[in-house]
Order: structure tokens, then C-alpha cells, then sequence
């Protein structure tokens, strides 16, 4: 890719599994690629279990929302990883796709949720590591 890539994180609440791969391809990639993430259905809040679990590693998603997957935001992105999105992800031709079947931190205590923060860690850095050969 000539230009600086986008890859969108999508998930259903945009709370847990799309912020903790956003926040660890931000803190991995810098600002050489530009990170996106959104859900099918938001929640109000960050997952706080995410939240603690990213602060453990040096990672502070604090700060991030969740957002309402757009149709734009997805149209206008490189990559697109879904984590159970299901029918509410919009298909483009040309567009690179991920599923990543992950466990869904949802209501879970940081315990719980470290093991899928490690996961999410490993495919990021496959992913990064695929976006930078390119």
C-alpha cells in the first residue's frame, strides 16, 4: 500500500474486543497506520474489565467511546475485522476481511478477559506484520 492503511476493528458492543485491538495496533503501529473501531450495537461504555486489563500492559483506552459502525467508516477502510458482528457488517468488493473468533469479554472480570487481551495481541501483530510487507 502506498498510503498510510486503515483497518477497522468491528465488534457488537465496540467495548471490549474491537478496543483492546485498536488500542494494541495504535500502541504497536504508532501512527503508521490509522486505526478504526466501531460496533453493530455500542454500549455506553468501555468494558471496564478491558479497560484494566489494557492499563496492565502500559495501554490506556480510557479515553476511547464506542461508536455505531458506519457505512462510510467501513466503505473508506483497508482491513476489516470482524469479531462477531454477524449480518450487521457491510461487505465491500476489494476490501481485505478477518474474522477473528474470539471469546467475548462481556461480563467478565480482568481474570477473564487477560487471556483474550493476550489473543488479541498475537493477531494483531500477525496483522501488523502482514500491513508492513505489503
Amino acid at each position: 500500500m502506498s498510503r498510510k492503511p486503515s483497518v477497522l476493528f468491528v465488534c457488537v458492543h465496540n467495548a471490549g474486543r474491537s478496543q483492546m485491538a485498536a488500542g494494541w495496533l495504535r500502541h504497536l503501529a504508532g501512527d503508521s497506520v490509522e486505526v478504526r473501531s466501531a460496533g453493530s450495537m455500542p454500549a455506553d461504555v468501555v468494558n471496564p474489565a478491558a479497560v484494566e486489563a489494557m492499563r496492565e500492559v502500559g495501554i490506556d483506552i480510557t479515553g476511547q467511546t464506542p461508536r455505531k459502525l458506519e457505512w462510510e467508516t467501513a466503505e473508506s477502510s483497508d482491513v476489516i475485522i470482524t469479531m462477531g458482528c454477524g449480518d450487521a457488517c457491510p461487505v465491500f468488493p476489494g476490501k481485505r476481511y478477518e474474522d477473528w473468533k474470539l471469546e467475548d469479554p462481556a461480563g467478565k472480570g480482568v481474570e477473564s478477559v487477560r487471556p483474550i487481551r493476550d489473543e488479541i495481541r498475537a493477531r494483531v501483530e500477525k496483522l501488523l506484520a502482514d500491513l508492513t510487507a505489503a
